[in-house]
């Protein structure tokens, strides 16, 4: 007959009689095994695994503003929002390191990281000798927002929180550009939106 009341387990009824919790807890690490029940070993340790029936998934919806300087093909992120639902937060500030990782890893994909395969399909661009990825000066400020609708999936509520930042940059920077773009008549279809492959859809347009 034993209640957690207040730091305490103590035994119901009788209040006066307890153990603090970290008491138990110090107890629990340090006592040496030969001094604990049968069958025991010192440590707090338990490990548990649990199969969704179902499987849930973030949501995010990503907006970019963009200057596109149309004589060198330079795109520069004048501004990029996030709005992501990863249910319930269990700890927002790793959700936002979450979603600003995916997000750098989302903008390298869609302007730097340029996969070049040969006539026999060979990959060439298959190290950072050969293809970019973004720095930290290259990464725009990212303004992000929380919504939390709990998932009915999964007890708590959680969802995923990398998959939110991580796609939608693509969409996000070819719709940008294509909108910066829209006077000439270009379209940005193809990724990475490297200034080469700008100043060609520039070009294309007015040809």
């Amino acid at each position: 007959d034993i209640e957690l009341v207040a730091g305490r387990a103590q035994v119901k009824g009788a209040p006066s009689l307890f153990v603090e919790i970290s008491d138990l807890a110090r107890r629990a690490i340090f006592t040496a095994a030969a001094e604990l029940p049968a069958g025991e070993e010192p440590g707090l340790d338990t490990t548990h695994y649990y199969e969704p029936p179902r499987v849930t998934f973030p949501n995010a919806t990503h907006v970019a503003i963009v200057d596109v300087d149309v004589e060198t093909g330079f795109v520069k992120i004048l501004r990029y929002v996030v709005a992501e639902d990863c249910g319930v937060m269990i700890n927002p500030m790793v959700v936002d390191g979450q979603v600003s990782g995916g997000v750098a890893q989302g903008l390298g994909g869609a302007m730097l990281e340029h996969l070049v395969y040969d006539e026999d399909g060979q990959l060439l661009t298959t190290s950072l000798m050969d293809y970019l990825v973004p720095s930290a000066a290259d990464m725009p400020t990212i303004e992000i927002g929380h919504i939390e609708t709990p998932s009915p999936l999964v007890p708590g509520g959680f969802k995923g929180a990398g998959e939110g930042g991580a796609i939608a940059p693509f969409g996000a920077l070819a719709n940008a550009v294509s909108d910066a773009l829209a006077p000439f008549g270009a379209q940005a279809c193809e990724l990475p939106l490297s200034p080469e492959r700008v100043r060609r859809l520039v070009s294309g347009a007015l040809a």
